[in-house]
């Protein structure tokens, strides 16, 4: 999978409003908090099946009820479509486990 250019870059990421995207553009960012350590790791838990399933695994870390997901695909040197939909996948399944908008 090919990386966006710069040029295509704003585009790709006007769906994804709460995601940063990182001072050298190779990567997009986002907090996710939620009620409390269970919810964290359920969130983390669904998306970490499907990394698996879609071979595209997040960077992150967790601390208590934050999470914190950054994209990046490592083979393509930058951003690719998997970003955007596996970032996609994270906003709609955290508001399953009840992430509160940071």
């Amino acid at each position: 999978m090919e990386k966006f250019d710069t040029k295509t870059l704003p585009e790709k990421l006007a769906a994804l409003p709460a995601w940063t995207l990182a001072d050298n553009q190779l990567a997009i960012h986002r907090d996710f908090v939620f009620a409390d350590f269970v919810q964290a790791f359920a969130f983390m838990s669904a998306v970490a099946i499907t990394s698996e399933k879609r071979n595209h695994h997040p960077e992150w870390s967790n601390v208590y009820n934050k999470v914190q997901v950054r994209w990046t695909t490592h083979d393509a040197g930058g951003l690719t479509q998997k970003d955007i939909d596996m970032a996609q996948f994270c906003d709609t399944i955290a508001q399953g486990f009840g992430h509160a908008p940071v």
